[in-house]
Formats: C-alpha cells, sequence, structure tokens
C-alpha cells in the first residue's frame, strides 16, 4: 500500500524579481521537510529557481506551486502562466536555448535534473510544467498519473480543506475533504477525517465516511468526497460540494456531486455511484473553492492535460481567492511490467 498525507501547497507569486530567491528558498524547505537526502534540496531549489526565472522573463500572471509529491516520496514544482505560450517548444526544452540573451539553464537543463517532467503550452493557452524530484527508489512512483493542488484561502495561514491518495495493487483511492468554514477550526476537521481515511484506506467507501461522522462529532464537520479508481470503473461515495468530474479529450464523460448533508452533523446514509472509465479518461475530484464553471465548455487544451498539469491549471485559472481550494485528478494505477 502507497499513501500520502499531502501537506497544502505552497504558493509563490513570480510578481517581482525577488521572486526567484523566494522560490528557491521555499523548494529547498519542502524538499529537505520531504526527507530527501544530500543534495537533493539544492537541486530542488535550482528547479524551482529556473522555473521562477522563466516565468518572470517571458510570463504574465505567473505563479510556482511547491508541495511533496501527492504520491509516494519526493517534491513537486509546478509552474503556470497566462503567457503567449511557447510556439517552438521543443527548441525551449534544449540545454542552454535562451530567448533573452542570458546565461539562464533554461528548461532544458530542468528536464535534465528532475525525475519526472511534464510541460504543455498552448497559443494564447500559457504553459503549465511538472518537475519531480525523488530519490532513486521512488523513480516509477514519480511518473504515475495524479495531480493535485490544496490552497488555504488568501489571508489565511491554515488550510480547511485537505487531500490524500492511497494506492493497493488493484485500486486508487482518493479523498478530498473541506472543513465547514475557514482557518484552524476547519483544518482540524479536516486533519481528522484524514485520519480516519489513512487508518484503512482499502475500506468500502460507505463505511468510510460512516467512520468520518463519528470522528468529526466534536468538530465543525466537513464536505467529504471519495473516489475509487479501478481499471474500467470509478465508484464515488461523498456528502456535500465536493464534485467529481470524467474528462476525456472529446470533453466531459460524467459529473456529480455529493448527497446533501455534512460528515459529522446530519449526515445521510451514504451510496456509491459508479460510472466507466475508458482508456486515458482523468477523473477530477474538486471542493467549492474551485469554480464549477471551468467545466461548462472546457477548452481543448485543458482537457488534453495530464493529472499534475490538468490540476496546476485548474487550481490556477478557476481558484476562488476566497476559499480554500482543493482539486486533486488522476487516472487509474498503472500495470507495471
Amino acid at each position: 500500500m502507497i499513501h500520502t498525507v499531502a501537506a497544502p501547497t505552497a504558493q509563490v507569486r513570480v510578481d517581482h524579481h525577488s521572486a526567484i530567491h523566494l522560490a528557491a528558498e521555499t523548494a529547498r524547505g519542502v524538499a529537505r521537510d520531504c526527507g530527501l537526502p544530500g543534495a537533493l534540496p539544492d537541486r530542488a531549489a535550482v528547479i524551482a529557481s529556473e522555473l521562477a526565472t522563466n516565468l518572470d522573463k517571458h510570463a504574465s500572471d505567473g505563479t510556482l506551486y511547491i508541495q511533496p509529491a501527492p504520491l509516494g516520496e519526493g517534491v513537486e514544482i509546478l509552474a503556470v502562466d497566462r503567457g503567449p505560450g511557447m510556439a517552438e517548444l521543443e527548441q525551449c526544452l534544449a540545454d542552454g536555448f535562451t530567448t533573452s540573451g542570458t546565461l539562464g539553464m533554461g528548461l532544458g537543463t530542468v528536464n535534465r535534473m528532475a525525475t519526472h517532467f511534464a510541460i504543455r503550452s498552448g497559443t494564447g493557452a500559457g504553459t503549465v510544467v511538472c518537475a519531480r524530484l525523488a530519490s532513486p527508489g521512488e523513480r516509477l512512483t514519480a511518473a504515475q498519473g495524479v495531480g493535485s493542488v490544496c490552497l488555504p484561502m488568501e489571508g489565511e495561514d491554515e488550510c480547511g480543506d485537505a487531500r490524500a491518495i492511497a494506492e493497493t495493487d488493484d485500486t486508487r483511492t482518493a479523498a478530498v475533504v473541506d472543513g465547514l468554514g475557514h482557518g484552524g477550526q476547519a483544518a482540524e476537521a479536516a486533519r481528522t477525517a484524514l485520519r480516519t481515511f489513512h487508518a484503512d484506506p482499502g475500506r468500502p467507501l460507505p463505511d468510510t465516511l460512516t467512520r468520518m461522522n463519528r470522528a468529526l462529532r466534536h468538530t465543525r464537520g466537513a464536505a467529504v468526497g471519495l473516489l475509487r479508481l479501478h481499471p474500467d470503473r470509478a465508484d464515488y461515495c461523498g456528502i456535500g460540494n465536493i464534485r467529481v468530474l470524467a474528462l476525456s479529450a472529446q470533453g466531459v464523460e460524467h459529473r456529480m456531486t455529493g448527497q446533501p448533508g455534512v460528515v459529522g452533523w446530519s449526515m445521510p446514509v451514504p451510496r456509491v455511484h459508479s460510472f466507466s472509465l475508458a482508456s486515458g479518461v482523468t477523473a477530477v475530484l474538486h471542493s467549492d473553492g474551485i469554480d464549477a464553471s471551468w467545466a461548462h465548455e472546457p477548452s481543448p487544451f485543458l482537457l488534453r492535460l495530464p493529472p499534475p498539469l490538468l490540476s496546476a491549471a485548474l487550481a490556477h485559472g478557476h481558484r476562488r481567492v476566497r476559499d480554500d481550494a482543493t482539486v486533486l485528478a488522476a487516472r487509474p494505477p498503472q500495470r507495471l511490467p
């Protein structure tokens, strides 16, 4: 069983040259907190610095999101912008390539230094980058199809949302929790729910929600969405306003939200809803801190993003800053040879 309790995402807006140093120091600190050994925290700092430099020179509304990898060990650095996009993406990935006449190492070196690297860019759609850095033994886990971003309401130090994902040989189970309100008490409710989830993530989903309901009785309560991914289908069980969608390159294949109620206070008997998952379909869970209107007519660029880049793009482009916001995107676990 592989599972992760993910800390909230650190956000660095690259709106000034000094943000480059902040990005590097944030990445170094998160990498150390993740237990990366030796020179790897310094390598994470270099990756963040290069991505932030790229945003500072070429993009508008650029942000780095830095966090523990959503599954397994390691650090993840996401860069998102609303710039013009990269017309010559392969050329931009060459070591030493620059359009500004500087000696910056560029995206090619980031690609080479990272354990796992993904980038997509579209004309007028901006660019989204994911660089993950893990110890050598974590290489396969780092490349698997999971992405997530979890952000507190602007002005809050603690995040009332939380998320986690766990994997067995056959399934991948995700949880998104939205503690009622904001701040410390909402965060405590969310953490309590995740402790229940991690006690046995392979339980039947209604049983997990029932146990959460008991555990949260002396908290503010929470909305909870649980999603279990099988090779050919997904099972969803949720209470409150946690949305789930299934995306293919053609559009939104399925969408639903949780049953009315609050886990910990007025929870109805939880029900499981199943839907098919064709090859290549990505399942998305998000709290109401992500504006649901994104799914009305999602762009072809958005629909084709892999899970880590999709999570970053949704958080960056559709977040409600006056609420905690969480998005988690995943595909069924890969069958490794």
